[in-house]
């Protein structure tokens, strides 16, 4: 039993709806059934049954073969003239049937007429496919669907019969059915009977022709004497030729030696032509040995000479640089020198004048600063009293519906239901603006004004993931945008603007907020306005404001203004008087605005002179005490001179370096040079061996074209011994070795046909030829002919008949072998198959009564099945927990009626193990059990059914409410019957 939580199925061939009209009682019915266990209540005549009825009907059973009927058109409802069964069957996975036609539904419907009925298969979008007959038959033997088959559909009949029979030998045949043992047995039993039928037929044929064969025997004898003379004959015929070969074939053996020498002259050539040729080659090869290592020295000297040269200009290039270097650091001697020049001669220019009058400018400069320090603290003082008539000179009030956009006019409705309340708010940033502001909207006459302190400094917050709702639906934060950070915040802390998800439909919401328990979501609105979250562990649903158009950040302000057309003309009078007041204040604040404006620019000018004779004070400050501290008042040019050594020092190295790389360089172009004339020189020097390389080559060429035509030659006797003369040779032994063969085989025939003596005893053949053997028995034809003449047939046509006899003889003779050896395979493999099954029988008995035992002990009774294949008998015998004695009641008659009916459910359900079918149904299978045994037999059904994979569907008048619940199972009432 495979786990519930992870089945391996295809769902192909299981029953997803079933739709009757007209159908016994039914006049129109629809029942949907799930994959797994269906229980289907209801009261007595509420048409339970004839469900399993309408499937037994859909799948081809006859009405007798229901037992409801003994006609199709029984079944349609009185005052009806026709009855309809359409059965809708999923065809989905690895095992679908023909996918590609039906799809992954296959409907089929069976109609039934006074007079006939039909039956069509359509696919999944209702189109005819078929309506044959043998398209419904391939359909069931594909999904191994059979209804008669009482592990496949039980009706209440089969359920009553099946309980009530004590009988061993009922139980047998309903195992026997239920297992498909019967059906293979008859097929095999069936199969024997006409194997045994056809032996029959075959020695009845083989007897219809053993008196034509006595007639071809008697005429095989009366030829036999002529055909004795004419194959011994034939031997002394082909002695003869025998001779006259032998002799042709010494003649040709004699062309052979001749045309030996003549190769073998050749032959002689050839070798020492390859000698002369070998050694011109090893020659060659020597040559080349030596060109190759000059080719390798010239290669080595060229990449020397390459090297060399690259090395010099790498060392012209640095010489270059080293040069510029020097250049550069003398350009900087001489500008410190004339510095050092600049600051003597200034130093000597400075007198005690310069020191009076520094001292009078500091005493300006201090009298100044006094000054600007009394003019800032007159300015501070002023503007301090112009903000105080300024409340809200510095921007701190926000509303929040101005600076704030929608991404998307399809969220506008769900972002005014989530944040409506705030959007009319505005942001100030302390208490006191607040009581301004409020102020101010009173003398508008703006009543209810919703006003938010908020600190307009904090950053824009930065939320991390973690805290964010784990889904990919869109937040109200996601789709609102805003230049201002501060109006995020006041979203996000006082809105809760980052936990409220945005969804499309009512359906999705609805998933979201209550089906996949997602963490740090408060609120799901959808795009029409729905509001839903959990009020404590209560699932609330709120529908959108009756009023609610469309959002107040849409984007197509058209439609908006055409919204709210009727309400924006109420106001109006409002806005005007508002106007008029705010013309007067914003006056009002534009001249304080110019007056501080003014004020801050004096007092930022102020401040900026006050900086600056701050600074000049203390610059001549320090100046001062510079000047009076210093004991020689002597400029210090250490440093630069210092500098200059340190030049001076450095373009000594570098030209010292120069130097070197100088020598280098020569070094470098001496080797450079030195190595192009070796280049050349050998260069020189490999000449003349190329050209006694050339030389010895056009000498090899000729001799090989020497070598060439002698292998010519000698390749055109070999050619002529080989394909004319040994040929002939070997064809005229071939000729003699077939005479042989044929002298051995006419020999070994006519000595099979008859002795060489009883040849010579009937005149022999000596002189005698085929041909005058074959005159002498036309001779003998025409004398037969003469006498024949005298009855009313021919001898032409008795040898024709005598021949159309024969020949049909033999094929008859040929076919009855054939049919035979069929026969004997067919007989084998049938004895195989009565092997295996007879094994099988074994086998299926011992696995009934494992599983019919592992059944039992759910209710801790313990039991066997015992199967006679022979009697045909299947006894069970059950062993109840509280008896005591130990005995075993081997009749189930003997238990009570709940302990008798379990055990037959358990026997049942043995069998459905054994058995295959995407669907079962079983129809009142609980009857006669009390209450415990009703309760631990629906458990046992419900784990079988689950675990076993198929589709079940259980039909019962009873209450099945201690069914436990599970997503697998499902559970139908019918309506009651009308009275």
């Amino acid at each position: 039993m495979e786990p519930w939580g992870n089945p391996a199925r295809s769902g192909a061939g299981i029953i997803s709806r079933i739709r009757l009209e007209n159908f016994m009682c039914h006049s129109s019915l629809e029942i949907e059934l799930g994959g797994w266990v269906n229980f289907i209540t209801g009261q007595n005549g509420s048409g339970k049954s004839a469900i399993l009825t309408a499937l037994c009907v859909a799948f081809g059973c006859r009405a007798k073969g229901t037992q409801r009927a003994s006609s199709l058109k029984d079944f349609i409802k009185n005052g009806c003239n026709y009855a309809s069964v359409v059965v809708e069957i999923k065809n989905q996975g690895e095992d679908a049937f023909k996918p590609e036609t039906y799809g992954n539904i296959i409907i089929l419907e069976r109609r039934i007429l006074e007079s006939t009925s039909s039956t069509t298969l359509k696919d999944c979008q209702g189109r005819k496919v078929a309506t044959r007959r043998d398209e419904l038959r391939e359909l069931v033997e594909h999904f191994n669907i059979d209804v008669e088959n009482p592990c496949v559909i039980m009706s209440q009949d089969k359920s009553r019969e099946f309980l009530h029979s004590g009988n061993d030998k009922d139980k047998f045949k309903f195992f026997f059915k239920a297992t498909l043992l019967q059906r293979v047995n008859e097929l095999l039993l069936s199969i024997g009977g006409q194997l045994d039928a056809a032996n029959a037929i075959l020695d009845e044929l083989e007897s219809t022709i053993r008196p034509i064969v006595n007639e071809l025997k008697e005429l095989d004898e009366k030829i036999k004497n002529m055909e004795q003379k004419l194959a011994w004959c034939w031997v002394y015929d082909v002695d003869k030729q025998i001779q006259e070969q032998n002799v042709k074939l010494e003649k040709l053996k004699e062309r052979v030696p001749t045309c030996q020498d003549k190769i073998d002259k050749d032959s002689a050539k050839v070798e020492e032509l390859k000698e002369l040729l070998l050694t011109k080659k090893t020659k060659i090869t020597s040559m080349m040995e030596k060109t190759s290592e000059v080719r390798r020295m010239k290669e080595e000297l060229q990449q020397k000479l390459s090297l060399a040269t690259k090395e010099s200009l790498e060392l012209e290039e640095e010489h270059a640089w080293g040069s510029n270097v020097i250049q550069k650091m003398s350009g900087q001697i001489m500008s410190l020198e004339r510095q050092v020049q600049d600051i003597q001669q200034q130093h000597m220019k400075a007198t005690q004048a310069e020191v009076s009058e520094i001292e009078e400018r500091m005493k300006k400069i201090n009298d100044e600063v006094d000054i600007a320090q009394k003019s800032i603290t007159r300015f501070q003082e002023e503007e301090s009293s112009l903000s105080e008539n300024l409340a809200f000179a510095k921007t701190t009030v926000k509303e929040i519906a101005k600076e704030t956009l929608v991404n998307g006019d399809i969220w506008a409705l769900a972002i005014d239901c989530a944040i409506g309340r705030l959007l009319d708010a505005f942001i100030v940033t302390n208490h006191k603006d607040s009581l301004l502001l409020r102020a101010c909207a009173k003398e508008a006459n703006y009543q209810n004004l919703q006003i938010l302190i908020y600190d307009f400094s904090r950053p824009r917050l930065n939320i991390p993931n973690y805290l964010l709702p784990s889904t990919n639906h869109p937040t109200t934060l996601s789709v609102i945008h805003s230049d201002n950070p501060t109006i995020l915040n006041v979203l996000v802390d006082m809105g809760h603007a980052e936990r409220q998800v945005l969804v499309q439909d009512y359906e999705i919401g609805k998933s979201v907020a209550f089906d996949q328990r997602i963490q740090n979501l408060k609120e799901v609105y959808t795009s029409d306005g729905y509001r839903m979250f959990y009020r404590g562990s209560v699932q609330t649903t709120l529908p959108p404001h009756k009023r609610a158009r469309t959002g107040r950040l849409c984007s197509s302000i058209d439609d908006q203004l055409h919204g709210i057309e009727m309400e924006a003309s109420k106001v109006q009078e409002v806005i005007q008087e508002g106007r008029g007041r705010k013309r007067g204040s914003e006056r009002s604040v534009e001249d304080l605005e110019v007056r501080l404006h003014s004020a801050k620019k004096r007092r930022t000018n102020e401040e900026r002179v006050l900086m600056a004779k701050q600074l000049a004070l203390r610059d001549m400050k320090n100046a001062y005490d510079a000047e009076y501290n210093n004991a020689d008042h002597t400029p210090n040019v250490e440093e630069l001179y210092q500098e200059i050594l340190d030049l001076q020092e450095q373009i000594q190295g570098k030209q010292m370096s120069l130097e070197k790389i100088k020598i280098r360089m020569t070094i470098a172009q001496e080797k450079a040079s030195n190595l192009r004339s070796s280049f050349e020189n050998l260069c020189d020097s490999a000449k003349g061996e190329i050209d006694a390389i050339e030389e010895a080559e056009r000498e090899l060429l000729l001799a090989e074209d020497d070598l060439r035509s002698a292998e010519d030659e000698r390749s055109h006797y070999e050619r002529i011994m080989n394909n004319k003369v040994l040929p002939d040779i070997k064809k005229a032994e071939e000729l003699l070795e077939e005479l042989q063969h044929n002298r051995q085989e006419n020999f070994r025939k006519a000595s099979i046909i008859c002795p060489e003596s009883e040849v010579e005893g009937l005149g022999g053949c000596v002189g005698s030829t085929p041909e005058q053997l074959s005159a002498q028995l036309n001779r003998l034809k025409q004398k037969l002919q003469h006498e024949s003449q005298r009855y009313s047939e021919s001898i032409d046509d008795l040898r024709a008949m005598y021949k159309k006899k024969q020949s049909r003889i033999l094929e008859k003779q040929h076919n009855y072998e054939a049919f035979r050896g069929k026969i004997i395979a067919c007989k084998s493999a049938l004895d195989l198959r009565w092997k295996k099954f007879r094994n099988n029988l074994k086998l299926l008995r011992r696995e009934l009564t494992w599983k019919f035992n592992g059944h039992l002990t759910r209710k801790g009774i313990s039991g066997n099945i015992n199967v006679d294949y022979e009697e045909k008998t299947l006894s069970v015998e059950v062993k109840m927990p509280q008896d005591a004695s130990g005995n075993t009641v081997r009749d189930t008659r003997g238990l009570s009626g709940g302990e008798r009916s379990f055990s037959t459910l358990c026997f049942a359900l043995s069998l459905h193990g054994m058995t295959e079918a995407p669907f079962r149904a079983m129809d009142e299978f609980d009857v006669f059990m009390d209450a415990v045994s009703r309760k631990i037999s629906l458990d046992t059904l419900v784990d079988f059914a689950v675990g076993q994979g198929s589709q079940w569907i259980f039909i019962t008048p009873h209450d099945i409410s201690m069914v436990k619940p599970d997503e697998r199972v499902r559970k139908q009432q019918m309506a009651a019957p009308r009275s």
